[in-house]
């Protein structure tokens, strides 16, 4: 229990940092900036595996799957890096629902700053509840594993038209319209305003309840991608929660660069059908971790890789 206090109090400690120090005062967050941050942030992510092989070497915390302090590490990379390849696709989103609401740059960090809080409860309630349900009823490893392989297959074979998403028309906008009056005006970085005795949301607002929503439709697929690699409590929360720390910077760094990662959604669905069937036979077969973390390792450097040669190739043909 000490080990969970005092990682998340680390967590809202630097947030806290984050919002009153280093980003107290709104502004445009360069490509450069949000580089040297998400530098950072994979780096941090990254050396957290020293302390987790730390922490279950010295048997800190409970360790329900019995899990040595080599294989622990290799497990939270693993998840780690299936979280944060997941991630790109929220990063999409995200920058759809910024374009459609208006929201100005400078104003960006605060929307992602408060979503990141509501996606750290939300992610730990699910994370919770998997775990649960996983250790309770064994089955329900075929069912995360049969999900993960649709949602792959959905991916692979969607058409245009559900490419397009536009939030002014999503359930969530025109449900939270019912409930509060919602203004398109922007008051500087106010979530809400008060006129004529009347509280409107501002689209700041707006942006983040959508946002928390997608994070929430995001998670159905990571947090059983992760539960396929371990159904540690302690690696699947904090790799998840590396992975939503690290978002925001690799948003402001990738929002200008998305359409050159085009063929790396193909990485995403190799690497989701992939757990899945790990899923599916976990209970007839064990790939070795190593396999695992190369199998994801590769597929993210393949997509990466051949997005930048096909956008380099198309550049010279024009």
């Amino acid at each position: 229990m000490i080990v969970w206090i005092l990682f998340l109090t680390a967590i809202l400690f630097f947030l806290a940092l984050d919002l009153g120090v280093f980003n107290k005062t709104p502004h445009i967050i360069s490509s450069k900036e949000a580089g040297k941050w998400t530098a950072l942030f994979v780096s941090v992510s990254f050396l957290f595996s020293g302390v987790i092989y730390w922490i279950y070497k010295n048997g800190y915390i409970d360790n329900p799957t019995n899990l040595t302090p080599s294989l622990a590490a290799v497990k939270y990379i693993t998840g780690y890096l299936i979280e944060l390849s997941l991630s790109v696709d929220n990063i999409f989103v995200i920058a759809i629902i910024f374009a459609s609401f208006k929201i100005p740059q400078k104003f960006q960090h605060r929307v992602l700053f408060w979503g990141i809080l509501g996606a750290i409860a939300f992610r730990g309630l699910m994370i919770y509840f998997g775990v649960l349900l996983i250790n309770k009823f064994s089955w329900m490893t075929y069912v995360f594993g049969a999900f993960l392989i649709f949602t792959a297959i959905k991916m692979l074979f969607k058409g245009e038209e559900e490419e397009e998403f536009n939030p002014k028309k999503s359930f969530v906008f025109r449900s939270l319209r019912k409930i509060i009056p919602v203004t398109m005006h922007m008051e500087g970085q106010k979530f809400f305003i008060r006129r004529r005795h009347i509280t409107f949301a501002t689209p700041l607002f707006v942006a983040l309840i959508v946002i928390e929503v997608m994070d929430v439709l995001f998670a159905m697929d990571s947090v059983p991608a992760i539960l396929a690699i371990t159904s540690d409590p302690f690696l699947v929360f904090s790799s998840n929660i590396f992975a939503i720390l690290g978002l925001r910077s690799m948003y402001f760094f990738l929002a200008n660069m998305l359409e050159k990662f085009s063929y790396l959604e193909y990485s995403l669905i190799a690497i989701l059908t992939f757990v899945g069937i790990k899923m599916l036979i976990i209970h007839y077969f064990k790939f070795p971790e190593w396999v695992s973390l190369t199998f994801i390792a590769l597929a993210l450097a393949a997509g990466i890789m051949y997005s930048l040669f096909m956008d380099k190739n198309s550049k010279t043909e024009h």
